[in-house]
């Protein structure tokens, strides 16, 4: 899967992102769906996605971290209502996200998410 590009492999990762973190709070017990979606958005926009990259970065492989930065280093677009730097972090989270999706390694993303989750205490 390293041959797509860092958009690209952030475009998949973006969508995979938000649904595993959309079940993480349906199975959390929230039932108010304006609760769910605030709480989605803290992780979901691009600090949210900075902040979690931050908890993991340690924790990855040199593939991984080849993988993040291949999405953080492909971002042209300026950002609006946010730093330069968190903006390039979340693609590059969403790209590493999106490379172990289509690398079928399912079981890596639910490692990764069981610690954002656990350290954000959601």
């Amino acid at each position: 899967m390293t041959n797509y590009n860092g958009v690209t492999l952030a475009y998949i990762g973006d969508a995979v992102y938000e649904q595993k973190v959309r079940v993480h709070l349906l199975n959390s017990g929230t039932e108010k769906v304006d609760h769910m979606h605030n709480q989605a958005t803290e992780y979901t926009s691009a600090v949210g996605q900075a902040k979690a990259f931050r908890i993991i970065e340690k924790q990855l492989t040199e593939q991984e971290m080849r993988m993040y930065k291949k999405g953080r280093n492909a971002t042209t677009r300026k950002p609006t209502n946010m730093s330069r730097v968190d903006y390039q972090t979340a693609t590059g989270f969403e790209a590493l996200i999106g490379y172990l999706h289509l690398s079928q390694q399912e079981n890596r993303i639910s490692e990764i998410l069981t610690i954002i989750f656990q350290e954000l205490n959601t």
